[in-house]
């Protein structure tokens, strides 16, 4: 199997939305959350309107894994200030997790970001994940508090890494 990361071209944000929603629908259905109580999840709230928008006009890098010429994975990171960045939904298809690519996906973040001098990336969760939150901090991610808003039926965790 081939597998590569590189930044993507416009053409490939319709598979980068398709990856995005199957992957963001695994944790939906995990913790319940539906289009009527979490319209605003990424996994409902991605679509290509969105991501052409963050592509052109947001300040945003965006990263694809690709096995065998297939987009399976993707991340972007958000150019919060000069030093600072937000990583955006770094997520793998479900049937190629655990096999490393979110690792890859992540230390690629970190790569992306140190060649840019940040010495700072965010990054928001489900708080209620805890396996996911555990997963970051095992990168050296911390916990830096949580936030509970009215239009999401979980809370909001927010973790940062110094770089």
């Amino acid at each position: 199997m081939i597998e590569n990361i590189m930044e993507i071209g416009k053409d490939d944000i319709p598979d980068c939305v398709r990856v995005i929603q199957e992957s963001f629908l695994t944790v939906a259905e995990e913790f319940g959350f539906t289009q009527e109580n979490a319209p605003r999840f990424t996994g409902f709230a991605v679509n290509e309107e969105r991501l052409i928008w963050q592509y052109e006009q947001d300040n945003r890098l965006m990263f694809k894994y690709c096995a065998d010429n297939e987009i399976i994975g993707y991340y972007s990171l958000y150019l919060k200030s000069r030093d600072e960045c937000e990583l955006n939904n770094l997520c793998v298809v479900p049937e190629y997790r655990h096999r490393g690519i979110g690792e890859k996906l992540l230390k690629h973040a970190f790569e992306a970001a140190g060649e840019l001098d940040f010495n700072k990336m965010f990054i928001g969760i489900v708080e209620e994940n805890v396996r996911l939150r555990r997963w970051y901090e095992s990168f050296g991610f911390e916990h830096t508090g949580t936030e509970k808003l009215d239009f999401f039926p979980f809370t909001c965790g927010y973790m940062e890494k110094k770089l």
